[in-house]
């Protein structure tokens, strides 16, 4: 959430506005007056006024940069009186704020004890202390209006500070918890953003994105800020492109629009509406062509054209190649070369192989047990002797 200070350099810009900009916990800002001439600079830390004892925070922006700041936040003082900065924090205000701090979790988790035991349909967030530990801020979600008058009464009875509630958004939360998004980065709202604007599903479909609510939503279970990010680019690259509702008509039947990739200027059609069926995927040129020969009463023979300018008419498949076997004979053949190149003699109990129906036989190996007990089988030839000859 911090600002780049480009007037940095410039003494002028420094006392030409007493403004400064001080940021608390998570996105809270506030813009104070150094009435005292307090030399500050960007990460300072400060104390600064309240409407009951005073608060810590960070000094993020200071003369003129600070009042351009407050302008394009729209930030006006509460009851038209501004508060001041009151000296640099001391050793003994940062042991109190860190003090304050270390409480901010126990009591949200009380808190949010409380509020279900009084049955309010509401669901506490997070909470903020001061830095004198004086007031505690309690940052909510609740769908509709909530009574909480009791409730304060009886946080106020438990912690003995003053009690503020604030209801904050779904994306307002995540900004203050903060996390990775599926980008792999921060998240936007935790990290740069401070408005937050609405996201319509009709952002998702001008980007052919696939409409499927878990990539669609980010952390806070809303679709995501940066489906409006690059709306605008779709939305001008898809000026110069066909109608999306616009069929075409070849002899061979009817094509409907499926997606666009509109960088590219590609566009794929599918002879079922809505569905991958017999998908083409022709230029955005190709596509005018036919529809200006479709208002003349023209049918094309197909819609892809070969680089000579006919229409294809032939189909292909693209899984044509990837057979389960094609590499199983080239291995056989390098195993057995390797062998051969190798000079290792081939096992003299192989038997050789032969093609029998155009598929070779298995190699079979015996044993030398294997081999005596079959001599034995077949009997040993008798020697003839001299006088029979």
């Amino acid at each position: 959430m911090s600002t780049y200070d480009w007037l940095s350099d410039i003494p002028e810009s420094l006392q030409s506005s007493d403004l400064v900009e001080v940021q608390f916990k998570n996105t809270r800002k506030g813009y104070y007056i150094n009435s005292e001439k307090i030399d500050l600079y960007k990460g300072d830390i400060v104390a600064v006024g309240s409407v009951i004892g005073h608060d810590i925070g960070e000094v993020t922006l200071t003369g003129k940069m600070a009042e351009l700041a407050m302008k394009s936040h729209r930030y006006h003082p509460d009851k038209g009186e501004w508060m001041h900065v009151y000296r640099v924090a001391k050793p003994s205000d940062l042991e109190r704020w860190e003090e304050a701090k270390k409480r901010e979790e126990p009591t949200m988790i009380q808190a949010r004890q409380i509020a279900a035991n009084l049955g309010l349909d509401m669901k506490i967030g997070d909470v903020e202390y001061q830095g004198d530990g004086n007031k505690a801020i309690f940052y909510y979600i609740a769908d509709g209006r909530v009574d909480f008058r009791q409730l304060i009464r009886v946080l106020a009875d438990t912690f003995h500070v003053r009690i503020e509630m604030k209801q904050i958004g779904a994306r307002q939360e995540a900004g203050r918890i903060g996390g990775i998004g599926p980008c792999g980065q921060e998240l936007c709202c935790s990290r740069w953003m401070t408005n937050f604007s609405s996201v319509s599903t009709s952002a998702a479909r001008v980007q052919d994105v696939t409409m499927n609510p878990q990539k669609l939503t980010g952390m806070c279970g809303k679709i995501k800020c940066c489906m409006n990010f690059e709306v605008n680019a779709y939305a001008e690259a898809q000026r110069s492109l066909p109608d999306r509702e616009v069929v075409l008509e070849t002899q061979s039947g009817s094509y409907y629009h499926f997606k666009t990739d509109h960088f590219q200027r590609q566009i794929t059609y599918s002879t079922v509406r809505n569905a991958p069926v017999h998908l083409v995927t022709i230029s955005a040129e190709r596509a005018f062509e036919v529809i200006a020969q479709n208002k003349k009463g023209e049918r094309p023979e197909q819609l892809e054209v070969t680089k000579d300018g006919h229409d294809s008419a032939d189909s292909r498949d693209i899984l044509a190649g990837n057979s389960l076997t094609r590499f199983d004979n080239g291995r056989r053949g390098k195993r057995s070369g390797d062998r051969t190149r190798r000079g290792e003699p081939r096992r003299r109990d192989a038997a050789p192989t032969e093609r029998t129906e155009g598929r070779p036989q298995v190699r079979q190996f015996r044993s030398p047990r294997t081999r005596r007990e079959e001599t034995k089988a077949e009997g040993t030839p008798t020697e003839e002797k001299q006088g029979d000859k």
